[in-house]
């Protein structure tokens, strides 16, 4: 079992959520984060003040799935997430060592 975490444009949640569900992954968790990478953040101009933005919203997508759905999983999320323009994101894979469903005491991929 891996999770598979994801940090995306807000925007392209949806879609990417869609791309997951059509693979077959049931259930994810995402959450509001503020980051910057190569980008580096930017400037705006508020009432005529020039200020720097150096943390950009972002959202961070959380995935556990079986090992053998960890590449499907990684090209639905590029496939939908891409936009072809800098602050698209990244993708990390992380092991899981167990995982244990509360209501039923399932355990490990039955969990998932």
């Amino acid at each position: 079992m891996k999770i598979v975490m994801a940090v995306i444009k807000p925007f392209k949640l949806d879609e990417v959520r869609d791309a997951l569900t059509a693979i077959g992954v049931h259930g994810l968790t995402v959450t509001e984060v503020k980051g910057y990478g190569r980008q580096k953040g930017h400037t705006e101009i508020y009432r005529g003040a020039e200020y720097a933005v150096s943390f950009l919203p972002k959202l961070k997508i959380e995935v556990a799935v079986d090992s053998s759905l960890v590449a499907k999983a990684i090209e639905a999320i590029i496939g939908a997430a891409r936009t072809g323009q800098i602050g698209d994101g990244k993708i990390f894979v992380t092991p899981l060592e167990q995982a244990v469903r509360i209501r039923t005491g399932e355990q490990d991929s039955e969990a998932l």
